[in-house]
């Protein structure tokens, strides 16, 4: 008996439906379109083998969603292990910002499906408010934060992202919207 070994079958079909997924996103990111045979051709599989993964449009932009929140909540330990609590809270948000510009196609689709999100959008805020709730308690515990800051507050300040447009300086307009925000949480503020 072999112990950690990985059926084939399943392998293939975890890798299948993330390049399903990886298809899904490049198109709605780039066109805004979301074609079940387009998807399978840039992802190199059969058409059947999307309709098995997702059987709707819109369960195909809900799963694509999910993965985006988790892909933006999962950098935070990484950027925490390779920066200062203050880079990775910088680094987090350009990171953010820069999804939320690339992503404005998915941000339409989710708009148009048709099933109630409030549930996969309060779990999506959730997970949002645990990673600045993580980058903010680094900060604190190496004396950059000032304690008793609401993480909910500033996810709520980070929404001022969205008002940014790939066609604009994006990155000096996040700088400037992080140093502001970063002033208000220092630990020389009270």
């Amino acid at each position: 008996m072999t112990t950690g070994a990985v059926n084939p079958r399943r392998a293939d079909t975890r890798h299948n439906h993330e390049r399903i997924l990886a298809a899904a996103l490049e198109s709605l990111t780039t066109s805004g379109e979301l074609s079940f045979n387009a998807i399978a051709k840039r992802a190199e599989v059969g058409v059947g083998t999307v309709y098995r993964h997702f059987s709707t449009p819109e369960g195909l932009i809900l799963a694509v969603y999910r993965r985006e929140v988790e892909h933006i909540v999962d950098v935070v330990p990484t950027l925490l292990e390779a920066n200062t609590p203050e880079q990775a809270f910088r680094l987090w948000t350009v990171h953010l910002a820069r999804y939320m510009m690339t992503k404005r196609g998915l941000a339409d689709a989710l708009r148009t499906a048709t099933t109630s999100q409030e549930e996969l959008f309060a779990k999506a805020y959730e997970s949002m408010v645990g990673a600045v709730s993580t980058l903010i308690e680094a900060n604190v515990r190496a004396g950059s934060v000032r304690a008793g800051v609401e993480p909910r507050t500033v996810l709520r300040a980070l929404s001022g992202l969205l008002q940014l447009s790939p066609s604009e300086d994006w990155q000096n307009q996040t700088e400037n919207l992080t140093d502001l925000l970063w002033k208000g949480m220092h630990a020389g503020q009270g």
